[in-house]
C-alpha cells in the first residue's frame, strides 16, 4: 500500500506545491505515495463558515475552535486509522532525521496545520496530536512546515531517490553533519580539490570524510556532536586542527 498523507489545512491550494515536481512529484505520479487535504471550514456550522474565535483570558489574535478542528481530524482519520497525527507548532518537539525515518517507514501521516494564535489545547489531547517543530522560528502557518515534513519523508520512500543509499551519509545520519563535497573542475579560481579525493585510495577517502564530518559537527553543531559521542558510548578522537 502506498504511503498516504492527509493534510488538514485552511489553504488546501498550497498542496502539493513543490511536492508536485522533481523526485517527490515523480514518486507521487508513480503511486509511491498519495496526498489529500481536508479543510476545517467544511465543518463549520454557521453561514460565515467560522473556524476560530477569540481566546479565553484575552489577548491578541484568534484560536482555532476545538469542535470544528476535531470534526475535521476525525473525518480525515477515524479511530481505525493507524497513521500518526502530527500538529505543526513552534512549541513542538524538534523534528529529527530519526523521527522522519520512522514516519517514512509507517503507513503515512495526518498533518494538522496550525494558524493564527494556534489551536484550542483540548484538541491536542483529545485527538492525540504529536506536536512537531521544524525550526526555532515562527511561520505564518503550519503549511510550510508540513511541506518540509512531507518532503523529508517522501524522499526516503523506496525508489524515490535515484540511489536508495544516497541518504545514508547525509547530514544528521548517525548524528553527524555531512562532509564537504567536490566535483569538476578539479581546479577553480585558485582552489583545488583535496588530493585525497583523487588518490583512488578508498580507505583514505573514507577516513578523510569521517574526519571532516566530525570536524563540521563539532564546530557547527556541538549539540549534535554531543549526541554522537553519547551514542558511541566512548570518547571520540578530536579531529585534527586546521591552520
Amino acid at each position: 500500500m502506498a504511503w498516504h498523507a492527509t493534510v488538514i489545512t485552511l489553504f488546501p491550494e498550497m498542496f502539493p506545491g513543490p511536492l508536485g515536481v522533481s523526485l517527490a512529484g515523480r514518486a507521487r505520479a508513480d503511486g509511491a505515495w498519495s496526498l489529500d487535504t481536508v479543510n476545517p471550514r467544511d465543518f463549520a456550522t454557521d453561514k460565515h463558515r467560522s473556524i476560530d474565535d477569540t481566546p479565553f483570558g484575552g489577548g491578541p489574535g484568534m484560536v482555532l475552535r476545538a469542535d470544528i478542528l476535531t470534526a475535521a481530524i476525525e473525518a480525515a482519520a477515524p479511530a481505525r486509522d493507524a497513521r500518526p497525527r502530527l500538529l505543526m507548532t513552534p512549541r513542538g518537539a524538534p523534528l529529527t532525521q530519526k523521527r522522519v525515518r520512522s514516519l517514512a517507514a509507517g503507513p503515512g501521516a495526518v498533518i494538522v496545520c496550525g494558524r493564527f494564535e494556534g489551536v484550542d489545547e483540548r484538541v491536542i489531547a483529545g485527538c492525540a496530536l504529536e506536536e512537531i517543530s521544524v525550526s526555532d522560528a515562527v511561520l505564518s502557518g503550519g503549511e510550510p512546515a508540513a511541506l518540509l515534513v512531507l518532503d523529508a519523508c517522501v524522499r526516503l520512500l523506496p525508489g524515490t531517490m535515484g540511489h536508495d543509499a544516497s541518504g545514508d551519509s547525509e547530514s544528521f545520519e548517525q548524528n553527524l553533519l555531512e562532509y564537504p563535497q567536490f566535483t569538476k573542475p578539479q581546479e577553480w579560481r585558485g582552489q583545488t580539490v583535496p588530493e585525497v579525493l583523487t588518490s583512488g585510495d578508498h580507505k583514505a577517502v573514507a577516513a578523510w570524510r569521517r574526519t571532516e564530518a566530525l570536524k563540521a559537527t563539532r564546530t557547527r553543531r556541538p549539540d549534535l556532536f554531543a549526541k554522537y559521542v553519547a551514542a558511541l558510548g566512548s570518547v571520540v578522537d578530536k579531529p585534527p586542527k586546521t591552520e
